[in-house]
């Protein structure tokens, strides 16, 4: 009898969890699968009718649905190449015993705990046409190199993959220092006894070892990227134009205007994209994890 309530205690342990989650997350994802299948809008808002793949295929026949795709897939790709590498540099200096070390990590940390809003806000005002920016070119006699950042596709998609990486790149950096500061110091000493240099150990020793680390962050940055809609929306609004509209964006102006069932289809599109590729992304990395 013991033994049986040993072996359902760890079941009964994480029901809570399981029920809150499948409550909140599970059945309004199994919802929007089938709402997605509807021609649910504002004026059929409580007797929508099955339509089929009708809303999918409306989708791929949008130009614009097709260039959010490509657009959160270039944000995505860019901030987590950006984030991971600023962040492992980041760590690589300041997991060594330097001067300020405790403040100088505080400082780049700092920006992922500050509001989304607030660094949006600041940050359109700081690159618009009579923003801080081009206010201090001209002070500097550069007055040639100002634009309005924000007007063109080129500069407003990178402008917002600077202020994502800007943000998050600390928070990468904690998960790397975690990553290094587990190392054991006796690999390092062997390496050196074997007459290894720098370089090699951060090859053969380093590199092997934060793969866990890496994989962490790789799979955070490459959600968050696919999934991002708060700092595209406060500082461009998926503007100029639809220049720099991602699958949120869209998502969420075409629920705004009414077509639910459509905006749904986005959003189960979006979900099938991020559940896949974070999957594969997590799954490549843990293969080439390494035991210490």
């Amino acid at each position: 009898m013991k033994n049986k309530k040993n072996s359902i205690y760890p079941l009964w342990a994480i029901a809570p969890a399981f029920i809150v989650y499948t409550i909140f997350a599970v059945v309004p994802i199994v919802i929007s699968l089938i709402f997605s299948f509807t021609d649910w809008n504002m004026e059929r808002l409580y007797a929508p009718e099955f339509a089929g793949i009708k809303n999918y295929i409306q989708l791929f026949q949008d130009p614009v649905f097709l260039k959010s795709i490509i657009n959160t897939f270039i944000f995505a790709i860019c901030t987590t190449i950006l984030k991971t590498g600023i962040g492992f540099l980041l760590a690589l200096a300041l997991v060594k015993k330097v001067a300020a070390r405790g403040i100088l990590r505080t400082i780049y940390y700092a920006p992922c705990v500050m509001s989304i809003t607030v660094v949006g806000v600041l940050f359109k005002s700081i690159l618009a046409n009579k923003g801080l920016l081009n206010n201090a070119l001209s002070l500097l006699e550069m007055g040639e190199l100002a634009k309005d950042w924000l007007a063109s596709y080129g500069t407003a998609m990178g402008s917002v993959i600077f202020v994502e990486t800007w943000m998050w790149a600390g928070f990468n950096m904690f998960i790397f220092l975690s990553g290094l500061q587990a190392i054991p110091a006796d690999y390092y000493e062997s390496a050196t006894l074997d007459g290894a240099n720098g370089w090699q150990k951060f090859r053969y020793v380093t590199l092997p070892l934060i793969i866990p680390s890496l994989t962490v962050v790789v799979t955070l940055s490459i959600a968050g990227g696919l999934k991002v809609f708060d700092i595209i929306y406060v500082i461009t609004n998926g503007g100029p134009g639809f220049d720099t509209q991602v699958l949120s964006t869209y998502t969420y102006q075409s629920f705004s205007l009414g077509f639910l069932g459509e905006s749904t289809a986005g959003s189960i599109i979006l979900a099938v994209i991020v559940t896949f590729i974070s999957f594969a992304m997590n799954r490549y990395f843990t293969k080439r994890e390494v035991e210490m």
